[in-house]
């Protein structure tokens, strides 16, 4: 099958590239530029890579042209530009679907968050549910699916974690009201689900909450990121308001900065329990992999 991938050149785009051509398929990837992720994807067979802006609408219908599904993926954490979370979420999906239609593609599996709502305190979780209720009450055949954290090579849940506790050896995730735990859900179990919907053609118009096998605190995932690194590591919880000022800070001064805004007001939900209302993966998709130390090396191998 030909399958487009939007923000193909992302953390679980190349991932989910990669497997759909080593298993015989043709998957598009389509992100805004080459760089060196899309240059090593533009190298390897079966992979097409078109690079251009999603505001590009004749070049996105010609990457989904001829396609039998689209993955999109396309998403950020952080505002650079004034309402940029709008720009993103909410009108790449409608440019998406438009172009889905011009090109006969009936199938759109979208990439969510677990806990987006309308929320007049968080743009990212406003413009990520906004943007799938534009898709659920569309005509096409669609899958959302919402996971929490995705842990994996190139992820950002370990390798945040790791850099952080190389700055210092003291972490504070945020107190919240909420329980703080999560349940993190690694990087092959949710390519496997996506591949499910996106060629098998399973879970139509359903919005799945994706959970990983595993709960535990951000302090337990840093612990035991910590051991990996054979570094000691103090786990001092300090208030979500004090955190959310520290990263507004962090976003101003740096161009990669260690946690976002977004990031930490999805830290302060629950993440270890299905959103409400929606449905759970199949069996036999249940996500199955634990946060091992072995997969924490992995990973922590791939960045360094």
């Amino acid at each position: 099958m030909r399958i487009a991938i939007t923000g193909g050149s992302g953390f679980l785009g190349r991932h989910l590239a990669r497997t759909l051509a080593a298993r015989g398929h043709f998957p598009t990837v389509v992100a805004r530029g080459l760089g060196a992720r899309g240059e090593a994807l533009r190298k390897e067979a079966n992979i097409n890579f078109m690079p251009l802006m999603m505001s590009d609408e004749r070049r996105l219908f010609q990457a989904f042209n001829n396609c039998d599904a689209i993955v999109h993926l396309i998403g950020i954490n952080r505002e650079q530009e004034p309402n940029e979370f709008k720009t993103v979420h909410v009108e790449n999906m409608i440019r998406v679907m438009t172009a889905a239609r011009k090109a006969g593609i009936p199938r759109l599996i979208y990439v969510s968050y677990l806990k987006a709502r309308p929320d007049i305190f968080s743009k990212y979780l406003s413009t990520k549910f906004e943007a799938e209720e534009l898709l659920r009450h569309s005509e096409l055949d669609w899958t959302i699916f919402r996971p929490g954290m995705i842990f994996g090579p190139g992820d950002h849940m370990i390798s945040n974690i790791s850099r952080a506790l190389d700055a210092l050896p003291i972490f504070s995730p945020p107190l919240s009201f909420g329980s703080n735990k999560i349940r993190p859900v690694a990087l092959e179990d949710m390519t496997e689900l996506i591949i499910a919907a996106a060629v098998d053609g399973r879970m139509i118009h359903k919005t799945v909450s994706v959970l990983g096998p595993e709960e535990m605190t951000l302090g337990d995932a840093v612990h035991r990121i910590a051991k990996v690194k054979k570094k000691a590591a103090l786990v001092l919880p300090l208030p979500g308001l004090l955190h959310l000022g520290m990263a507004a800070v962090m976003e101003k001064l740096t161009d990669n900065p260690l946690v976002t805004v977004a990031q930490i007001q999805m830290l302060s939900d629950d993440m270890s329990t299905p959103a409400k209302g929606t449905d759970l993966p199949d069996d036999d998709l249940q996500p199955k992999t634990y946060l091992t130390e072995e997969l924490i090396r992995a990973a922590l191998d791939t960045q360094s």
